[in-house]
Formats: structure tokens, sequence, C-alpha cells
């Protein structure tokens, strides 16, 4: 068959050869693979009826319409398949095939605690590790993953187990299906009061995918009304069948609250894990991990929980984790104690990484920090590729004129305390179906506070600023104002899908809008046996008032919200407002602040939006 002329130029037409291009690959690339000049690719698809420029970074289905054109079996590699041809060019494999069977060694059970928002997951691990985090969820929601490790007994012998935490909103669907991805064991938690819920088959449909064995605590036993039968019962149904019934589910009754049945519920675990598992790894060789949770630190800088997988973690050792290297610098534990070395099944915090990585991202050690910011460069630019490809709406000949007619486009920036809650916020507002009238599109996301260059952009593209746990740093906020950029706060993950879902489709109501009164310093600590803990301020900008709500921040990042201003005094003399650049003293209906903390004060005016 001859092959087609197109623009003049003949281009070659393949004989069903496969054409291997990584995802997110541009038309220059598919031309340096068949020999041909990319601006006749780029003729070629306009005639298809597509319109894309020779280094646009195109879809997938794109490539595999050009390439039938031509005759050509494009096979688009996958990001797995090419992150392992990635690491194979220098001499790595991320995997346990190539460990001999007598260097391995048992290693502790890494569980997840998974179930319905309310049911109780949190509080099993308060009461297990007896500490208490819940307090500090914002809306009473986990939105953070982390990992500790327990001791435990069996059979006289202490074990340790692993727990990972995952967040229960439904919106953080992403992050739960990578906990499972990393867990050996599954704990269901179902309130007893309750029953099955649709997170509830969600986590079993996770677990069951993850190929991950599961062990049901059925929590709030203590309650009124409380039916553990009726939970095993309804369970029969999703193929999990209790022990009692004849099948080979462990299904423990347990109250969180009052501590009741947990040394049961964690001898279930491992007895699980010995009956069902494997759990050997080789400690003696380059350590092999995920990252879990990352996020910004002002003071330490990019903050990766690691759990190892494989090998042993030390102090000193270069590493990558996704488009993130550096060298370990110090690694602690979830009580905060610096830790040497860290071996299979243990969670580490890691300090010591250039940028921030993702949650999910496998962790390796190399040899030298070269190899390892070579890796982390290449997997940096296939990503940026895959996020243009991913981002580019296509435009073809027959809606053209619409397309260049002004449509209705929300662009978004997305800024959190972590990278994990990120990725969960963008998954969760992509997922928002609002019809054709109306395009989302997320520009950019990132870690740590709102930076200028975040408003910048949002300046140039019209892109309204989310901040996820976090606050403008420095001069962002005057930037934003006098740009007319508007940045949006939020501390829990549904609140911010609930109004971005109404602003797409025309339905925000009026509501209560944040006006900015001014901001306060805190420069000492006084106590009174009356008011309790005062903060003596300066007023570094606007104007604080009594009775002004306000919010406490440090580091940028929100440490209290909805506060109120119960007294403010000038001197010795009780005052209505104190202006900028002159000292105060104050109380807030919060008193765990500290010096160098910033109080940020403002009012609700109501005003209808649309």
């Amino acid at each position: 068959m001859q092959a087609p002329v197109v623009g003049g130029v003949r281009l070659p037409r393949g004989n069903g050869e496969v054409i291997r291009l990584a995802r997110g690959a541009s038309l220059s690339d598919f031309a340096e693979k068949i020999d041909a000049n990319p601006a006749s690719l780029v003729q070629a698809l306009f005639n298809l009826g597509e319109m894309v420029t020779a280094t646009q970074s195109v879809g997938d289905d794109t490539l595999q319409l050009l390439g039938d054109e031509l005759n050509f079996k494009v096979q688009v590699v996958s990001p797995e398949d090419e992150d392992r041809e990635l690491l194979d060019s220098f001499d790595l494999t991320y995997g346990d095939d190539d460990d001999e069977e007598e260097d391995l060694v048992v290693r502790p059970p890494v569980v997840t605690v998974m179930g319905h928002v309310d049911h109780g997951k949190t509080r099993l691990l308060d009461t297990i590790r007896q500490a208490n985090v819940r307090e500090g969820e914002h809306g009473g929601i986990t939105q953070h993953i982390g990992a500790y490790q327990v001791p435990t007994t069996l059979d006289g012998e202490e074990r340790l187990i692993t727990f990972i935490d995952t967040p229960g909103h439904e919106a953080f669907t992403a992050m739960r299906a990578r906990g499972a991805k990393v867990t050996d064991i599954a704990i269901l938690v179902v309130a007893a009061d309750d029953g099955v819920m649709p997170q509830t088959v969600e986590a079993i449909n996770h677990a069951k995918s993850a190929d991950v064995p599961i062990v049901v605590a059925v929590n709030k036993i203590d309650k009124e009304g409380a039916d553990p039968a009726k939970i095993r019962g309804q369970l029969t149904e999703f193929g999990l069948v209790a022990e009692e019934y004849g099948g080979d589910t462990m299904f423990v009754d347990i109250s969180a609250r009052n501590g009741t049945n947990i040394d049961q519920l964690l001898e279930a675990v491992l007895l699980t894990a010995d009956a069902s598992l494997d759990l050997r790894a080789n400690p003696d060789r380059e350590a092999q991990g995920v990252s879990i949770e990352a996020h910004l630190d002002r003071g330490r800088g990019p903050v990766a929980t690691v759990l190892i997988q494989r090998g042993t973690l030390r102090v000193g050792d270069s590493v990558v984790a996704g488009d993130a290297y550096g060298r370990v610098r110090k690694m602690v534990d979830e009580h905060g104690d610096d830790v040497p070395e860290a071996l299979p099944s243990r969670p580490v915090q890691v300090i010591g990484f250039t940028s921030v990585p993702r949650a999910g991202d496998s962790l390796l050690v190399v040899e030298e920090d070269r190899i390892a910011r070579q890796i982390a460069d290449r997997r940096a630019a296939r990503r940026r590729n895959e996020l243009a490809a991913k981002g580019r709406r296509r435009i073809s000949l027959e809606d053209l004129d619409s397309v260049l007619k002004e449509t209705s486009q929300l662009n978004l920036i997305l800024k959190g305390d972590n990278s994990g809650t990120v990725e969960a916020l963008e998954e969760a507002l992509i997922g928002i179906d609002v019809g054709e009238e109306v395009e989302l599109r997320v520009i950019d996301r990132g870690v740590g506070g709102v930076t200028e260059t975040n408003v910048n952009l949002a300046a140039a593209s019209n892109a309204i600023i989310i901040g996820f746990n976090v606050r403008a740093e420095g001069k962002a906020t005057e930037l934003a104002n006098r740009e007319g950029v508007e940045i949006r706060y939020y501390t829990v993950i549904y609140q911010a899908i609930e109004e971005i879902t109404k602003a797409l489709t025309g339905m925000l109501k009026p509501v209560y809008e944040e006006v900015s009164l001014g901001t306060v310093e805190i420069r000492a600590l006084f106590k009174s046996s009356k008011a309790g803990l005062i903060a003596g301020c300066m007023v570094t900008s606007g104007v604080v008032r009594r009775n002004a709500k306000a919010r406490l921040l440090r580091d940028s990042a929100v440490i209290a919200e909805n506060l109120t201003v119960t007294s403010l005094r000038r001197e010795k003399d009780d005052a209505t407002e104190v202006r900028e650049g002159y000292e105060c003293g104050l109380t807030l209906t919060y008193s765990d602040f500290k010096v160098g903390d910033v109080i940020e004060t403002y009012e609700l005016q109501e005003k209808p939006r649309g």
C-alpha cells in the first residue's frame, strides 16, 4: 500500500509494527520513532479532525488514532512499565524477586483500619496507641494518613503491629485505596448500632481488590441498640462469613471508647497474619518502601512518612521517591524520637528530601546522589507530560467555532498542608459532574502556604486559589488583593467540594463573606488567675476588635479556627479596638497559643454571591 501524502510530504506507512510511546508523548516523539517530519503528523491529525501542535502532549486515544491511520500499532507504555525500564537502565530493581529464601526474616504485619465515617476508626487507633489525635481533627474527621507501630503479645511472645490510619470521609477514596495497596491486613470497623454503610462496602471492595485478608471489628457494642449478630448477618452478603458461622473471617466485638476486647482484636490480627500470609522480608539489602504521606515543614523542610517494605533504611542513605530525591539527614518515629535505622514494616518520618514526595510514591535507596537526581528528573519530566495530556481538552474542527467563543471555565489552584490531602481534594473536585456547560480545571497544585507565585499564576489565568489547612505566606495576601485574585480557605474537605459545586452550577446563595480586620503577633504570654492565659501582642496590620472572630496561625498553617477575641486591653484599660503599631493584651476562646503565633481577626458580613 502506498504511503499517504500529507501537506506535500509522503509519510512512512508501517506494516503493523509496534511503536512504544510514553503516556503523554507529543507528535514530535511519534515522528522520531517513525523517522517522519513532525509538521506532517500535525497536518495528518488536522485532516483527521483534531488540532494539536508538534510539541503538545496528547492523550492515548489520539496516539492510537494516528497510529491506525499510518498502519502502526501504538503501544502506550504505562507509568509503571516505564518506571521499571527506567530503574533497569540504572541496574536497579523494585521488589523482592531477587531475594534468596535464606535471607528472608519475619516482619510485623502492616494493618489498615477502614470503615464508614463516624464508626470509630480513629477512636480505635487512639485506644490502641493511647494517644488522642482525634480531638485535633477538623470536623472530627481524619484528614491525613499516619502510621504507628504498637507492641502486643501472642502466646507469651511480644510482637509488633504497624498501623496505617486512612481517612474516613468518602472524598478520600484515593488515599484509602493507596492504604490498601501497602497493607497486609485490613481491620474493618463497623458500628454495632448502625450497620453496613456505603463506605463500609467501599472499604470491603478496596481490601478485596488488593487481595488483603479482613478482620472485622464490631464497634460500639456498649451503645443502646447495638446488635453484633445483625452485623454478622449483613456482612455475609459481601462474602465475609464469621468463623462461628462456618466461615474464615474473624469477628471481634469491641468498644473502642471503653477499651473492651482490644487485646483480642490485636490477637486476631496476628492469628490471621500467621494463618494466611507469609510476612517475610530481607533486611540485609538497600531499603525500598513507600511514601505514605508527605508535607512541607517550615523548620525541617520536606518531611515524608515512609513505610519500609524491604531492606534497611539508614541515616546518610541517598534516596529517591517519585520525582523527589535527597539524602536521609534524620529519621524520627511516631513519638518524635530519633531512629538510626528502619527495618521492614517500620514507619518513620524521613527528613532530607529536596522537594515533597507524593503520597504513594515508591522509595528507593541508590548508590549516590547523582543517580537519585537523574531518576527524579526523568520521573518529573514524565509526570509533566502526563499532566499536560490529561489536562488538554481535545478540540475538533466541528466544535472549533464554539470553543473560540467564551466558555464557562473555572480554573483552580490547590494548596494544602500535605500531598495526600491535595491529591484527594483534586480527585474529588474533578469528579464533580455539572454537565458540559461548565468546565473545571486544576491548573496547579502543591504543598505549603499560598505564595506570591501562586497568586501571579492565578492572576494570569483567572483562577481561584483554594487553601486547605494553610494560609497565604508573606505578601501573597496583599498581592492577591491588588490583583483581584480570590483565595478561599477551608479546613474540612466537603465544605470545599460543596462550595465549588455550587459555583459550577451557579447555585451559590447569599452567604457571609469574611472581611479581614487585622493581624496581631504574639510577643509574650502572661498567666492570670481570673482570665487564664493572656497573649501580649503587637498589632502588625489593620485593627483588632473585642468580640471579633479570629483564627490562630503557626508557620502559615491554621492551628485553630472560628475563635473569638473575648477580652482586649490597651495597657491597663479595657479597649474596644486597638490599631496597627500599638501593643495590646487579649484572650481568646482557645488557650494553646505560643510566642510567635499570628492571630488573624475578621468580621462576617452578609453578601449575595452568584
